[in-house]
């Protein structure tokens, strides 16, 4: 079913008017075709980032609860709980903003400590083996969760953009061409009238 036109007086002043308005909306839905493009390319760019370090993640996480399973059996948990409030931080994380098309995200680093070794408090190699494991899969980890928050962030740009764009095309723009169709045809058909009703004047004048 086609949208009702716009609702405005036929005249010359409109017509000119409702031009520029359709040349600003098709000028607009250029650029927003542009940005949607942009957001799909940068939406597959980083779901092959994503695909990617989900599954270097994923064996990471393997390795580091091997070697904790490893440790939990030697130590027990309250001897890997008593180790563990001497340990030092592993990673020294820092977070800012980023833009891209607009779209906000955090920008994650994660940088690996150098970790002492705690083997001479009453622990065996297996716990500094199973910290540098964990420490190895949390680097991972915060590259994904950059990853996986812009991901979802431009893909929901994307969706909007693409909505606007629908919207332009199919349903505000045709309006505005209708509209002016109509008006155009309108001030034809009236200056064909009054074409007319000269010359009938002009003959009965003769």
């Amino acid at each position: 079913m086609a949208q009702p036109l716009i609702r405005v007086p036929p005249t010359k002043n409109v017509l000119l008017r409702l031009k520029k308005q359709a040349q600003f909306l098709e000028e607009g839905h250029a650029l927003l075709e542009r940005k949607r493009e942009l957001l799909t390319r940068l939406v597959y760019e980083r779901l092959g980032e994503y695909r990617h370090l989900r599954e270097e993640a994923e064996r990471a996480l393997q390795v580091a609860y091997r070697s904790l399973g490893i440790t939990h059996l030697r130590l027990g948990s309250r001897g890997i709980h008593q180790v563990a409030l001497g340990a030092e931080p592993a990673l020294a994380v820092g977070i800012l903003p980023r833009r891209s098309l607009g779209v906000e995200y955090p920008s994650v680093t994660a940088e690996r400590r150098p970790l002492k070794p705690v083997g001479l408090l009453g622990t065996d190699a297996s716990f500094d083996d199973t910290r540098e494991r964990l420490a190895e899969a949390a680097v991972l980890l915060a590259r994904l969760g950059e990853v996986e928050i812009a991901l979802h962030r431009l893909l929901e740009e994307q969706r909007k953009a693409q909505k606007r764009v629908n919207a332009l095309k199919y349903n505000v723009i045709p309006r505005y061409h209708r509209t002016i169709h109509f008006i155009q045809s309108s001030l034809e058909e009236e200056e064909r009238n009054t074409l007319f009703q000269v010359k009938r004047l002009r003959e009965r004048a003769g």
